[in-house]
């Protein structure tokens, strides 16, 4: 890692956290995994340091995720330690879950994978109406991981589910009503944001100041909510399977939305959708280390097959978008190879 991909500083009540790849998107890489996670807990400790503030450098992405194009090379290669920097994202995802001082992400752009691990199980999520929030992993063959097991199934409605299957975006007013943001503000109002928190320390007394609601947003209400109980009854369903056939049967004014997410539906992996359905399903009645724990025995087995490194290749080596799946069919994915994936791995459960 060079030494400024992730910048630390201390401003009055407020250690600072910036992600600094603007080229790369911000994408995570291990060394700032790991920079991260020593930093913050050298501030648990820290009695000046009354909060932590994430935020973001450049004007296109808060963070669009890990460095998967190196996990990539690294099975490419057959590298046996290519699972070491999702234990190591995955404890900093608990670290920051159960940290003990408010934990404030200005998020300014794309916020997608590994970047929503570190913001969304923070206090305070604010964003801009630059935020374009998505889980796209079943898109590369991967599953919707950093605790997407956990907080998912704990978003409005069924809306967790829909953005676990279909990996869509999400806009500011989106992502505060279904819950992925707590707060809203103008993107131009960030450094003046930054500056009153790390003066007064306290984030819930700036932000009830600062912060917009929903109504107050331009883009008005949010879209998902005017679909609320149609989202509520497709994507409540049993089965990915009975969700495409709902999708399949509507009619009206919806049908056309419809048929539109059961195609994008039916273009994402077959197994990764099935392994979404389930870990969302089961992660509603789990806490966050068993969540943790059964997303390291998912990735575990992932990283052993051919999807991942297919949809990596299709969308991000190739860049042909044009993956061939193994099964290519939902009907062709075996009960018995998915449920493989929530077994424990032969090294052993994550240690959190």
């Amino acid at each position: 890692m060079s030494e400024d991909e992730i910048l630390f500083e201390t401003r009055g009540h407020a250690g600072i956290v910036t992600l600094n790849r603007p080229k790369a998107l911000n994408a995570l890489s291990h060394g700032m995994v790991r920079a991260l996670a020593a930093q913050i807990e050298a501030w648990r400790e820290d009695d000046a340091v009354r909060l932590v503030v994430l935020r973001a450098a450049g004007e296109r992405a808060f963070c669009a995720g890990g460095d998967i194009r190196r996990i990539y090379d690294q099975g490419q290669a057959g590298d046996p330690h290519k699972v070491d920097f999702f234990a190591d994202e995955y404890r900093l995802n608990v670290a920051i879950k159960r940290y003990p001082k408010p934990w404030v992400s200005l998020i300014d752009g794309i916020v997608m994978g590994g970047g929503v691990g570190i913001s969304v199980h923070g206090s305070h999520r604010v964003g801009t109406e630059r935020t374009v929030f998505a889980m796209p992993e079943t898109g590369i063959g991967f599953f919707p991981d950093v605790g997407g097991s956990y907080f998912l199934p704990r978003l409005r409605g069924e809306t967790g589910m829909l953005a676990a299957l279909s990996a869509g975006r999400m806009k500011q007013a989106d992502a505060l009503w279904t819950g992925v943001l707590t707060h809203a503000v103008a993107s131009a109002d960030l450094d003046g944001l930054l500056d009153a928190l790390a003066e007064s320390g306290s984030p819930d007394e700036v932000l009830a100041a600062q912060a917009r609601t929903a109504a107050d947003l331009a883009e008005g209400e949010a879209p998902l909510a005017e679909r609320e109980t149609r989202i509520a009854d497709v994507f409540g369903r049993d089965t990915v399977a009975a969700v495409l056939n709902e999708l399949d049967q509507v009619t009206g004014a919806d049908a056309d939305w419809a048929a539109g997410l059961a195609d994008t539906i039916r273009s994402k992996s077959p197994t990764s959708l099935e392994i979404a359905f389930r870990q969302v399903r089961r992660g509603a009645d789990l806490d966050f280390e068993d969540c943790m724990r059964m997303e390291y025995r998912i990735v575990s087995r992932i990283l052993e097959g051919k999807d991942f490194y297919e949809g990596v290749r299709a969308v991000l080596v190739d860049k042909d978008n044009t993956p061939h799946w193994t099964p290519a069919n939902l009907a062709d994915v075996r009960e018995e190879d998915v449920e493989a994936h929530f077994s424990a791995p032969a090294g052993g459960d994550l240690d959190v």
